[in-house]
């Protein structure tokens, strides 16, 4: 452990460790918080927070996690397919499936069990099975910005999880430029073989740079590989993009038919812990066979089953964004107005979605911006500054109030002239 105490010094002494809080309540957009560094307490408005719909509070959600605790208790004590399966699963299957318009889904305690499962399940099956040899490799193309649960699994993805020394098919893994389907192509043709079995996986809404994947250009690219798999991670797509909130095919007038007509298999994450008010996730496909080896990988059947609050939190959210699609649609005014507002102050921002990455000059160190926020102006930012390029990380969600907005807008442009001074184009 030396070599972790040095390590954790350095680190600490760099100033590369985040400022850490501790909330005590919550009330809208207003979280009371300690710093966890001397104990201060203080009210702040966030502006960091996931909830983009604003459904944590919701009486109706609440009420439902409440009833099912009091029906199952607080945790079904066992995965799902040995004696931890209840009711309510099989209730929030159908409705995602019914959500994402696929109609076979799987859940998961997180995003990051999920992709594991995923790519032990495509790439290495299962148990051995008398008759049957697997002999096709896999080639596994990843955008280099995809979240970090993709990355992990992708690069565990040549052994089947707990099976370090088993034998399977070789797994060959590939990143391709970010949202450029040209070079997606481009990998497809270098790389692919006659024989290979083929798995893009991308973010449809990435969480630092909050852009859109190009679905309609990656499946043209991909129809070219028929019997390809294409998995989206809805993680900030559900809840947040398409007329209705239902993600990226609804976003661009698709659905996941029309894919399937091209030959493209897509398989959708989705993941309740931003619009959905909860934690897990799910994947869902229209291909039945893949959720038994879903069901039986070993981040399902090594761990228990989604407990039953959590399940009808999100089961709860899933239905009040069906019922209330105005949420979705005060979310969609509040991010092109924070994000026009941001911009008429001179601030770079990225993406088009309600994750606002604000680009700072290099040598401004976000961690410092976002504290002087918080400290002298009340707003609560997500700063970055070790994952991806200097930024101060913003989401807008449905309870932001113009007034509120309009106090962050304030707050930043008040911090920066303490720092920088914006580049004006002529």
């Amino acid at each position: 452990m030396q070599t972790v105490k040095e390590y954790v010094q350095r680190w600490y002494e760099s100033g590369l460790a985040p400022d850490e809080y501790i909330c005590h309540s919550k009330r809208g957009n207003f979280v009371d918080i300690e710093h966890a560094k001397d104990g201060k307490r203080q009210t702040v408005l966030t502006f960091c927070t996931n909830d983009v719909l604003g459904l944590v509070q919701s009486s109706a959600v609440k009420d439902a996690a409440i009833n099912a605790i009091q029906h199952y208790g607080t945790s079904n004590s066992s995965c799902s397919v040995l004696s931890g399966r209840i009711d309510l699963h099989r209730e929030l299957e159908n409705e995602i499936s019914k959500f994402k318009q696929l109609p076979h889904t799987q859940l998961f305690l997180n995003a990051w069990m999920a992709t594991q499962a995923l790519t032990d399940a495509f790439c290495h099956l299962a148990i051995p099975v008398p008759g049957f040899e697997h002999t096709r490799e896999t080639l596994i193309l990843t955008d280099v910005l995809n979240h970090a649960c993709i990355m992990s699994a992708v690069v565990n993805a040549k052994h089947r999880s707990g099976k370090v020394f088993g034998h399977s098919p070789n797994v060959r893994v590939k990143a391709y430029r970010h949202c450029d389907t040209e070079n997606l192509a481009r990998k497809l043709k270098r790389y692919a073989r006659p024989d290979d079995r083929i798995l893009v996986l991308t973010d449809t809404v990435f969480s630092m740079d909050g852009d859109i994947a190009p679905l309609p250009e990656m499946i043209e690219v991909l129809s070219d590989y028929p019997g390809s798999v294409l998995f989206l991670d809805e993680a900030h797509g559900s809840g947040a993009i398409g007329a209705t909130g239902h993600g990226i095919f609804e976003h661009f007038q698709m659905t996941p038919q029309d894919a399937i007509e091209r030959g493209v298999v897509p398989l959708v994450m989705t993941t309740f812990s931003k619009f959905a008010a909860s934690a897990g996730a799910a994947i869902s496909s229209h291909v039945e066979e893949l959720i038994p080896l879903l069901n039986v990988s070993p981040t399902s059947i090594g761990t228990i089953s989604l407990p039953p609050p959590t399940t009808a939190a999100a089961l709860e959210s899933i239905r009040q964004v069906q019922q209330h699609p105005q949420l979705v649609e005060q979310l969609q005014e509040n991010t092109q107005y924070l994000r026009s507002r941001l911009q008429e102050a001179g601030f770079e921002t990225l993406g088009e979605t309600n994750v606002i990455p604000v680009i700072l000059p290099e040598d401004i160190n976000p961690k410092h911006f976002g504290r002087t926020l918080l400290e002298e102006h009340g707003i609560w930012v997500s700063p970055i500054w070790f994952v991806a390029k200097p930024r101060i990380r913003i989401t807008a969600n449905a309870l932001h109030t113009k007034a509120e907005m309009d106090q962050l807008v304030s707050a930043m442009a008040q911090t920066r002239d303490l720092y920088y001074q914006p580049v004006i184009s002529a």
